[in-house]
């Protein structure tokens, strides 16, 4: 494995053109264009030759196309160097120096916390690898489920594709004059992680130097990579949408797929789908050669089986697409029929009143970073559910095995984009709210199968004196996601701050979610240091917006240490705080739910201390469980107080 290097800054610095208008973290297609051949010197310590695998068919997840191939074993990795000449880099096609053997996922600066490390970097990745099948009417998609943040491929010396963006897939299809059949291919990807001020989550420095961000900025390709094999037809886009009127409705499953034809020639094409036991037939069209032909239907079901916490009933909902009778491609779907609503100023779920307990929570590992694995996946999980929470938050869209799991043990998912704390200067930079608005389609695209989702976030903490800019911004991402999903509400987490006022900028939103630290961080003019001023400001909120639910998005205290409960950063200090809040959200019967933030520990950003006057930077230890998976004392208090309320109250529901 590639030695953790303590200041990968001091070794890469960028030496190809930045990115300066990302596009969309989107599957998207780029038009090739004239690269240099490859990638040469580097790191030292490389392996004596690329070692080529051919790929299994396998998949870390259940849902999306069949056809996925694992591209995992043994990848080259190597830091960029400043040192090496734009030609020198790329004069050796087949030479091994200075290349280390890794595994992806791998985030490169995972356990180098400097402020090298989070300003970011540039890295190479390079595997080889032979086709699983070389026909020739096949062709190829790279799947890439996460790389952060500018992404530029190569396949055997020739450009086929780039990306901006982290925590969503994008695709990329290997063109014919590129591809090898028979032979070793080699795919490089060079992956530049420093952010922009206008990047999802931005970058920023202090005036000292000290880069922040968000959370910590883990290089590299932070998740999985797959080839994809494609038999002339592709789904390039499928939904299966369940409508539900009202708890004892019949409910409308929605099919809506859209099928591109890599072939050279026109054919007809015949989709089916399933629900459950039940045969679905979406007819049968033509697609003609390089054009997508979109199907769609609708199915009437009397008495479905509704979704809850209590009862995650999952239908098969699957599409196989076929073509003179041989099936060409399917496409995996599982999906759940409830209703999520506001009503009256409340959330509801299949009729029933809201309110919710859960977690927010970074996918951070303490060695690996953001490259986390299933088992990590599910040890987070398993904390969630020891609690008694039913719902989870990140800043970011969640790796699909998350929504799989979540779908099928009944955990509720808050799915937010990473607009995270951009101020009006930076929305207003041109293409910047577009970005935003095209990251939240890519989003209700790619996870709006999964019962889990119950609400669309479009950010984080912009601005608390929004204006016509972020104004702009929420309406345009609102209307974008509800042109795809209009079945689910749309949502907003605020800081909550007293001089905020009442904001008509939010009136595109069902539902406002609060960021509480009243008693821990000060905020402007001191305005939320004192803790008993939170009951009424939260009335206030509701006064402000009395037909939107309201949910407490965030609250919580770091600890690290036990001492006085008057102290911060001790572990009685964050007891009283979870039973301070707690308590005062259940006096509140219009909150529609509460999230603790966070989970569990994660790396913010060098000198971080969170408003504890001891910390660990650049530990967040708000987390009632620690990075080594101790469960804090307050650990405890949230799992009484979370199993003490009912979170799906009485109502009409099967």
């Amino acid at each position: 494995m590639h030695a953790r290097l303590r200041s990968p800054f001091a070794l890469a610095a960028v030496v190809a053109a930045c990115f300066t208008t990302a596009a969309p973290a989107a599957a998207q297609e780029i038009a090739p264009d004239q690269p240099p051949s490859t990638v040469g010197p580097g790191p030292p310590d490389a392996p004596a030759k690329a070692p080529v695998d051919t790929p299994a068919e396998r998949s870390l997840y259940e849902n999306g196309h069949s056809g996925r191939h694992l591209l995992g074993g043994t990848w080259l990795f190597r830091l960029d160097d400043a040192k090496v000449g734009e030609q020198q880099r790329f004069q050796n096609q087949t030479s091994t120096d200075g290349w280390s053997a890794v595994k992806v996922p791998y985030a490169w600066n995972a356990g180098d916390d400097s402020n090298e490390s989070m300003a970011g970097s540039v890295g190479w990745y390079r595997k080889e690898f032979r086709l699983p099948a070389s026909t020739a009417r096949l062709s190829w998609v790279v799947r890439f489920e996460s790389v952060n943040y500018r992404a530029r491929v190569w396949l055997n010396g020739q450009q086929v594709g780039t990306n901006s963006g982290a925590y969503l897939p994008f695709e990329i299809r290997m063109p014919a004059s590129a591809l090898k059949r028979g032979g070793v291919n080699r795919l490089v990807i060079r992956v530049d992680s420093k952010r922009q001020l206008t990047d999802f989550p931005p970058s920023r420095f202090s005036i000292s130097g000290t880069p922040s961000g968000g959370w910590w900025n883990y290089g590299g390709i932070i998740r999985e990579v797959y080839l994809r094999k494609v038999d002339q037809v592709d789904f390039n886009t499928v939904q299966v949408l369940p409508d539900l009127p009202c708890a004892t409705c019949p409910a409308t499953i929605r099919y809506r797929a859209t099928l591109r034809n890599s072939g050279t020639s026109s054919r007809r094409v015949r989709l089916t789908a399933r629900f459950g036991s039940r045969q679905v037939d979406l007819g049968t069209q033509s697609v003609g050669a390089g054009g997508f032909t979109t199907f769609t239907r609708n199915l009437r079901v009397p008495s479905p089986r509704l979704w809850s916490p209590s009862s995650p009933a999952l239908y098969d909902t699957s599409l196989t697409a076929s073509s003179g009778g041989k099936t060409l491609q399917r496409y995996g779907v599982k999906t759940g029929v409830r209703s999520i609503k506001v009503v009256a100023g409340m959330l509801q779920l299949n009729g029933r009143p809201m309110n919710f307990r859960g977690f927010g929570l970074h996918e951070d590992s303490l060695d690996k970073g953001f490259a986390t694995s299933n088992r990590d996946r599910d040890v987070m999980i398993g904390y969630v559910r020891d609690a008694g929470a039913t719902v989870m938050r990140s800043h970011y869209p969640l790796h699909p095995y998350t929504h799989e799991q979540a779908d099928r043990l009944g955990l509720m998912i808050w799915s937010e984009i990473p607009v995270y704390q951009l101020n009006n200067l930076a929305l207003a930079a041109p293409g910047v709210r577009d970005r935003g608005v095209k990251e939240m389609q890519t989003n209700v695209r790619t996870n709006g199968n999964h019962p889990s989702v119950i609400t669309w976030s479009v950010g984080n903490e912009l601005s608390s004196r929004p204006g016509p800019t972020q104004g702009a911004y929420i309406a345009a991402a609102a209307r974008a996601a509800k042109a795809i999903d209009p079945t689910r509400p749309i949502s907003y987490a605020v800081a909550g701050y007293p001089s905020a006022g009442c904001q008509p900028e939010y009136d595109p939103l069902d539902i406002i979610g609060i960021n509480d630290y009243f008693g821990w961080y000060p905020g402007p003019n001191g305005q939320i240091a004192d803790k008993t001023l939170l009951s009424e400001y939260l009335d206030l909120v509701r006064s402000c917006y009395p037909k939107k639910a309201m949910v407490m998005s965030e609250f919580g205290a770091e600890a690290n240490r036990s001492g006085p409960v008057e102290e911060k950063g001790t572990f009685e200090f964050q007891q009283d705080f979870v039973n301070y809040h707690l308590g005062v959200y259940n006096s509140k019967p219009y909150i529609s739910g509460a999230l603790y933030w966070a989970l569990q520990e994660f790396r913010v950003r060098p000198g971080w201390d969170g408003g504890n006057p001891r910390p660990n930077s650049p530990i967040h230890q708000k987390g009632v469980v620690a990075f080594d998976g101790t469960k804090k004392p307050a650990f405890a208090d949230i799992e009484r107080l979370f199993k003490g309320v009912q979170q799906v109250g009485a109502g009409q529901g099967r």
